[in-house]
């Protein structure tokens, strides 16, 4: 197969092949990071954004009126592991995918399901059949799993990485078609919508990341490509078909971008400061998460962040790491999930469930432009039944 040419604007490439089912004692994968989370708190009163309302806001008279949102914050890790725990997705029931173990010789990753509620630590072991290491990158209100799996834990970190879904109960394979594999292969998939579609990479032959989208029901692949960018990792996907993702950027920078469905409408992505800006997943009212690097070397911080369009970037530090979290899923009620390096050095597995504070503010559109106060009212938090 001829490796795919890329298209300017977020055109995408496509490619059909049919998922196969794979048997037991094969795949698995190899992956192991850090992190560290963060506080915030929302506006009152802001310019209309570029698409969705972000959650929680209503429009009067005019304005966009946006609750105060605050977190309340919980350390959640896998007894059989409490030194490395990543939680990587959340769905609106609550359940939540991740993984235990650095990656490291003789620590593989495990991967997990976890329950509500969390303090009854109902961890759910979900690993690919026959792997060595597996990840749960994601999972959809239907309770779809993706993630990527590896047949070695090789002291030097290089592994092979295979894609997945998990529907039905049953696994299976999706790797996307290449005559261009990176070897040892590297191919993952990151994130999945409540209609099957999922948003991964591979890695070709001379070490470049490719962005895709994988469409569960008819097995057909879509090589994404983005405007000014290369090196492209796709990580999260809504119900609208947004994509969110990152690579290097025309300057040779890391950023972040936004891909309206069909590739019309590009956002960048570029965290105030950062060196470099990772989106990790977004929900259906494009609301970004992710991190953020600050600084170099030893002096480096990771920061998570939520980004709305229209409303910008938002520090998330949980309590316990400030410095270095990573806000890596958000579901439809705006719940975080994620993980931060706490002062022994582990990596903790962190959830945030947003807290909305009522809305009271002027609702006077011409007095909120031009600086003054309004009449004064208290406005209804429009939030996604069921949350």
């Amino acid at each position: 197969m001829k490796q795919r040419q890329r298209d300017s604007g977020g055109a995408m490439r496509e490619s059909t092949r049919r998922p196969r089912r794979t048997a037991p004692l094969q795949r698995a994968m190899a992956l192991a990071t850090a992190g560290a989370a963060s506080v915030l708190v929302a506006l009152t009163i802001a310019a209309p954004a570029a698409s969705a309302l972000p959650l929680g806001c209503s429009k009067v008279k005019g304005v966009v009126a946006c609750p105060k949102i605050s977190y309340k914050f919980q350390t959640l890790n896998d007894p059989a592991d409490v030194t490395f725990n990543q939680l990587l997705g959340i769905n609106q029931q609550g359940v939540i995918a991740g993984y235990f173990g650095s990656g490291a010789q003789g620590h593989p990753n495990r991967g997990y399901l976890l329950f509500p509620s969390y303090y009854q630590n109902y961890y759910a072991d979900n690993n690919f059949p026959g792997s060595v290491q597996t990840q749960v990158t994601g999972i959809n209100d239907n309770g779809v799993l993706v993630g990527f799996d590896s047949s070695m834990n090789n002291a030097s970190l290089v592994n092979d990485n295979h894609g997945w879904y998990k529907l039905h109960g049953q696994f299976f394979t999706a790797d996307f078609p290449t005559a261009s594999a990176a070897s040892p292969p590297v191919d993952q998939l990151l994130g999945v919508n409540d209609k099957d579609q999922a948003v991964g990479f591979f890695t070709d032959a001379a070490g470049v990341n490719h962005g895709y989208e994988f469409a569960i029901s008819s097995g057909r692949f879509k090589e994404i490509t983005v405007s000014g960018f290369s090196n492209i990792t796709t990580s999260g996907i809504n119900n609208q078909g947004d994509i969110v993702g990152f690579g290097t950027a025309s300057d040779g920078s890391t950023d972040g971008f936004l891909l309206a469905k069909g590739g019309s409408r590009v956002a960048d992505l570029s965290f105030p400061g950062a060196a470099s800006t990772q989106p990790l997943g977004v929900n259906n009212n494009d609301e970004v998460v992710g991190m953020a690097t600050v600084g170099s070397g030893t002096s480096a911080t990771m920061l998570g962040f939520t980004f709305s369009p229209g409303f910008g970037f938002k520090t998330i530090n949980d309590p316990h790491g400030s410095g270095t979290t990573t806000i890596n899923g958000v579901n439809a009620c705006g719940d975080l999930v994620g993980f931060y390096v706490d002062g022994a050095g582990n990596t903790d597995g962190l959830l945030a469930n947003a807290q909305f504070s009522p809305i009271a503010s002027s609702t006077n559109a011409s007095a909120a432009r031009a600086g003054k106060k309004g009449k004064t009212e208290t406005v209804k938090t429009v939030l996604p039944k069921g949350c």
